[in-house]
């Protein structure tokens, strides 16, 4: 192992003598007794590199391949063009981090400003930052937002959104010290007369979700005026895929909107690393959390990019600011903006026209099933909820039977499911004869 260890005990004992200690350990002296882990790690024995290959070749083969989803609930599965791989696995872009010297980060800087730019188009507001880690963190970041903005220290929540939402903002709620209070649903969308009965001058914003977690659009502009009457904040989460098709959070009134953008070239992944994105108005700019990239010209007057704004207090004076998150997902933000740039303003309105066009041929064709019944009236994207007659377990059997991955169980027989434009006709067929043979 040493040949893989920078440090022979040799260099170690001579740092230590330097510094004056006597041992590594000393170097944690003001960490409690306490706090410290003092049981051995459960660890197997160490394994060579052969062993290592076998034993991960034996995990994933318990892996079911070919498995076609027809389920979302925060992880989606769309096309991604191939230039988006091939360029994002290009040596200049796959350790993509943090811009701090902008003479060597002109390429970074240009694609987050670019980026920026498409986010700012696609949401319709004025001001998008570099990136958060994922949509509930966002979610989480503009509530303590809001928080600063107005001066006010409650949150209200949909009931619709998300469960990941809700969990999100609740552990940050309580080491931030503010509350949140769950608004209800009707119909399966938030309960806008139960909003404005709570509207009172400790309310900071409500967030809501669209679609929401029932896969039904929202459209609060029915109490955009009284939020706003109230000085409070209306926090939007998007999917951005669905936007080109449907009146903007910026046209509606949103304060601050946040989604995740894995549905813009991102591969599901098991669940992440994804790309949480956040704009708002320029009101607002500088109670945003994270970075901005500005376009700006050099002294030779040649076209440049820069770190425009970034609040000092992450660096200097963390214990005062609204938010520490100072890294961003540039990775991810890159593929996004290939995605976007690739499939142009016409292919984003076809991307969002077949997710919406086949599910919907799915849910109909669904609800004339003996055993399926619809649950919601109110209008969807590409998921929905359905009835079951036939108890889930025996839904789910029947769907992996068929190498098909099942909807989410809601409870109550209620099934969730998506359909996206990357399902095939034959696939479509072959879910729903699944399906009828229950």
């Amino acid at each position: 192992m040493n040949k893989y260890i920078p440090h022979t005990e040799q260099d170690i004992k001579e740092m230590l003598k330097t510094i004056g200690i006597n041992s590594i350990d000393d170097l944690f002296i003001d960490i409690p007794d306490s706090v410290k882990f003092k049981k051995d790690y459960n660890l197997e024995k160490g394994l060579s590199e052969l062993e290592v290959i076998e034993r991960i070749n034996s995990i994933s083969h318990k892996n079911k391949i070919g498995m076609v989803p027809f389920v979302g609930a925060g992880a989606y599965d769309h096309y991604i063009p191939s230039i988006t791989k091939h360029i994002i696995d290009r040596s200049e872009f796959i350790t993509a981090y943090t811009p701090y010297q902008p003479e060597v980060s002109q390429g970074t800087l240009q694609y987050i400003f670019e980026y920026q730019t498409m986010m700012c188009n696609l949401t319709d507001m004025e001001v998008s930052n570099a990136s958060l880690y994922d949509a509930y963190t966002g979610a989480a970041e503009a509530s303590m937002m809001a928080n600063s903005a107005t001066r006010r220290n409650k949150i209200l929540v949909s009931g619709a959104v998300n469960p990941s939402y809700i969990s999100v903002i609740k552990t940050y709620a309580r080491f931030r010290g503010f509350e949140v209070e769950i608004i209800d649903t009707v119909d399966g969308i938030t309960d806008y007369q139960e909003v404005l009965d709570k509207l009172d001058k400790t309310i900071s914003g409500l967030f809501i979700q669209s679609p929401n977690y029932n896969g039904l659009i929202e459209d609060p502009s029915s109490v955009v005026e009284e939020i706003h009457g109230n000085k409070s904040l209306l926090i939007m989460g998007v999917n951005p895929l669905m936007l080109p098709l449907l009146k903007t959070p910026g046209q509606i009134g949103a304060d601050i909107v946040v989604g995740d953008a894995q549905v813009l070239g991102i591969p599901m992944s098991y669940g992440g690393p994804y790309l949480g994105f956040m704009t708002t108005t320029k009101k607002l700019m500088r109670k945003m959390p994270g970075r901005i990239c500005g376009e700006t010209v050099d002294v030779d007057g040649k076209r440049a990019f820069v770190l425009t704004l970034q609040a000092r207090e992450q660096h200097i004076r963390r214990e005062k600011a609204n938010s520490n998150i100072c890294s961003n997902q540039s990775l991810n933000v890159l593929a996004t903006t290939i995605y976007l740039a690739t499939m142009g303003k016409q292919g984003m309105i076809d991307v969002a026209t077949q997710n919406y066009q086949k599910s919907h041929f799915v849910y109909n064709e669904i609800i004339k099933m003996e055993n399926f019944d619809k649950v919601y009236t109110g209008e969807f994207f590409n998921e929905f909820v359905v009835e079951s007659k036939v108890p889930y377990t025996e839904v789910k059997k029947a769907l992996e039977s068929c190498s098909i991955v099942p909807g989410i169980d809601l409870g109550n027989n209620h099934i969730l499911f998506c359909v996206t434009e990357k399902r095939t006709k034959q696939e479509i067929e072959k879910f729903l004869n699944c399906l009828k043979e229950l």
